[in-house]
């Protein structure tokens, strides 16, 4: 396979009280990709700073290509701090690299060699990096073997309807856990609607959710914006994939002893899709995803080395 699979948006540092971890969605996704024997790509971009000569230089020790130009922004920071009850909060830094990627000629020929791209809704907060993002994805081709998903990754307020409807529009797979399908259904009025999710696809408004129940929801989502897929995770309760002919896979999650859960939803992420692109059906794409991500879970950091008998 000659195509490359890309995680586009935030490269950043978690900056914890033990310390600064390597963060963003994106570059965790590509790396697990690359694991996979696919050829991947991070995109991002950071500051002319040593946080971001740091990063690049590990994406280059883990052999992780990457497309990440250098901006008169400082590189990207999250400041985790814990509460008395050691429930960690976030401070995301504004305005930083990530927030301001540029469209440049070799993005725009990486877009033409892409297979499958992952992007999520933090690096759409800025206008900047949102423009690159459906720029990129429009230059895409648009064949149908092509992979476009959303995995949503809502984080804090850095979101809007609009935001997330225009991703809806350009993704054909979504992935979406339990708590952000009740905060999509929020933003998009479902108090104010019933319509059935058995109404044609021209007639189900953008608010689809109405009194419905997850599944006929996740439903809803998949007619209205023609979805390959749709994927919900819920925690412990396990996960689906939902698909056009109505067939739904659904998987448990497995019982492990947690490390810690830092990238286990974006190794989920990127085995499905990985999977898929190697020729495995949904449910055995499925299955492997889970397999991965709890394995993720054993281990500490967000890039461990999966095993081979998981590959």
């Amino acid at each position: 396979m000659n195509k490359i699979v890309v995680g586009m948006g935030e490269a950043l540092w978690d900056c914890l009280p033990d310390g600064r971890k390597l963060g963003g969605a994106p570059a965790n996704f590509a790396y697990h990709v690359s694991q996979f024997g696919l050829e991947s790509c991070v995109v991002s971009a950071v500051g002319s700073d040593l946080l971001g000569r740091e990063i690049t230089d590990i994406f280059t020790a883990k052999h992780l290509p990457w497309n990440i130009p250098t901006v008169e922004y400082s590189t990207g920071t999250v400041q985790v701090t814990l509460d008395c009850n050691g429930i960690p909060q976030y401070n995301i830094k504004e305005n930083v690299a990530w927030d301001n990627i540029p469209f440049t000629p070799a993005l725009e020929e990486l877009a033409k060699q892409t297979t499958a791209i992952c992007w999520g809704s933090l690096a759409q907060r800025n206008a900047v990096s949102r423009n690159t993002i459906n720029s990129f994805i429009d230059a895409m081709p648009a064949t149908e073997d092509v992979l476009k998903v959303f995995d949503i990754n809502l984080r804090q307020g850095y979101y809007t309807k609009e935001i997330i409807e225009q991703s809806f529009e350009k993704c054909n797979i979504l992935k979406i856990n339990d708590e952000e399908l009740v905060a999509i259904s929020r933003l998009f009025g479902a108090a104010e609607t019933t319509k059935a999710p058995d109404a044609p696809a021209d007639e189900i408004p953008s608010e689809v959710f109405g009194s419905l129940d997850f599944k006929e929801r996740c439903k809803a989502i998949l007619k209205k914006y023609d979805l390959k897929m749709l994927i919900l995770t819920c925690g412990v309760n396990g996960s689906y994939v939902f698909t056009p002919n109505g067939d739904i896979s659904y998987q448990g999650t497995p019982k492990v002893t947690v490390a810690d859960t830092v990238g286990a939803g974006d190794s989920f992420t990127a085995t499905f899709v990985a999977s898929i692109l190697l020729g495995k059906s949904v449910r055995e794409a499925h299955e492997r995803a889970v397999k991965v991500s709890a394995f993720v879970c054993t281990q500490n950091g967000a890039m461990p080395i999966i095993p081979d008998d998981l590959k």
